[in-house]
């Protein structure tokens, strides 16, 4: 048996020991192994998993530190992987029984840079299909009768419930975000084209963004630093320096920061309960706070990212729906019906107010470190269905990075988390300010 106490550790105590030869990657990812044998019965987490596979990575990492061998900064640690990500090694179907067996060559980049780092591919994640709303097998670890958030289920429940202390997901709409509240981790979706897409399935090249799952701000900046750069495969990926994650995320702000507390037009789609605590949280800040009202145009926001997002994923997957018949979710065939239907024009016109949206709220974070703002609507909702993304909804299509902090508590003690929207680039300061954030709400 392995020690039980090895899979709590956050992956940035966990890459130190190895690296020290403290423990072995060998028995930290049979402890993970452990953790996700006694629970996963109830969370359903995975939908690909071979423990003597991932165990045989972490002896080969284990001999290279023995032959002495550079140590890299994911060494040994164990993440899960969306399953729309593609892996030579396992898998790679997007929650569809269209792509079942499907059986990738190679690995996307994002996978081929943690490998790279010396992460342990631990498995595949259940995601819902294809990304979407048509939820998985996945439950929420703090109450399986509740949804973990879609469409990164498995994976936020994979950190949430011990079993991994990473995970890599995506976000279209409010993939990473919402989930990791519901879960109640630490979310975080970086700029759009921060992290390359090369390898992993395509919604829409206009709103997809790679996100990571943890459970600290420290760890989300470990894993951070090894995926984001520059990828030629990615048409969104910019030649520019990376942020330095690990070496901003601890420093103290230069300046107490300001944040602007921005409501959006779909406030009244927050339950009471969540609207209390969220206001009551933001008048415990006190100064560092100011309620910002964003100006009528932006109300257009949430049409304008359904027209693309469906546009783009009739584009992508129409055909192959059709191939399937019945194969595919009503609700996936539906979603295919009205993108089909939407105009050119329409089409421009939405992507046209995205670029719009994103200037305008570059003007607003001129005067602010971050916005505040709600990550989900509430606590995670019970059922099936894998909640409402509307809070998520504008900053995915202005493409700015975004974090979720699970600071606030719900219904029967469920997570709600507090989101932090920065800058379009400037992930390293938002990071920053959220590591401020969590500080003053620990002291609170």
């Amino acid at each position: 048996m392995a020690d039980a106490s090895l899979a709590a550790l956050s992956a940035t105590e966990a890459a130190a020991e190895m690296a020290l030869g403290t423990i072995s990657a060998e028995d930290y990812t049979r402890a993970c192994l452990e953790r996700i044998a006694a629970v996963e019965g109830e969370v359903h987490a995975f939908i690909h998993l071979d423990p003597d596979y991932a165990i045989a990575q972490a002896r080969a990492l284990d001999e290279r530190r023995r032959n002495g061998q550079p140590i890299d900064p994911l060494h040994g640690v164990a993440v899960a992987i969306k399953d729309i990500f593609d892996t030579a090694d396992y898998p790679t179907e997007c929650g569809s029984p269209l792509l079942k067996g499907r059986r990738p060559v190679r690995d996307c980049t994002a996978v081929a840079r943690l490998r790279a780092a010396g992460a342990v591919i631990i498995g595949k994640s259940v995601t819902t299909e294809f990304a979407y709303f048509h939820p998985g097998a996945t439950r929420n670890p703090h109450d399986p009768e509740r949804t973990p958030g879609g469409s990164s289920s498995g994976s936020a429940a994979a950190v949430a419930a011990g079993m991994v202390p990473l995970a890599i997901g995506s976000q279209t709409n409010g993939s990473v975000i919402r989930p990791a509240s519901f879960c109640g981790v630490y979310g975080v979706k970086p700029t759009h084209g921060t992290i390359s897409r090369h390898g992993a399935l395509i919604l829409s090249m206009a709103l997809d963004h790679v996100g990571v799952f943890a459970r600290s701000l420290a760890d989300c900046a470990l894993i951070l630093d090894v995926l984001a750069g520059y990828d030629a495969e990615d048409p969104d990926s910019r030649p520019s320096a990376s942020p330095a994650f690990r070496a901003t995320v601890a420093q103290k702000p230069p300046s107490p920061p300001r944040l602007a507390f921005v409501r959006t037009p779909v406030w009244d789609k927050a339950d009471a309960e969540a609207r209390a605590a969220f206001e009551s949280f933001a008048i415990s800040l006190g100064g560092a706070v100011r309620l910002i009202d964003l100006p009528e145009p932006f109300a257009a926001a949430w049409a304008d990212q359904r027209v693309i997002m469906y546009t783009d994923m009739a584009h992508n997957f129409g055909a192959l729906v059709e191939r399937g018949g019945d194969a595919s979710s009503k609700q996936l065939r539906d979603l295919v019906a009205e993108g089909s239907r939407n105009s050119a024009l329409r089409y421009l016109a939405a992507r046209d107010g995205a670029l719009r949206y994103r200037a305008g709220l570059a003007d607003i974070l001129k005067d602010y470190d971050a916005i505040l703002t709600p990550s989900a609507p509430g606590v995670a909702p019970k059922g099936a269905a894998t909640g409402n993304p509307a809070f998520n909804t504008l900053w995915t299509l202005a493409g700015l990075p975004a974090v979720s902090l699970p600071l606030l508590k719900g219904e029967g003690g469920m997570p709600i988390g507090v989101q932090l929207v920065g800058a379009f680039g400037d992930d390293a300061r938002l990071l920053r300010t959220a590591n401020w954030l969590a500080a003053i709400a620990a002291r609170a």
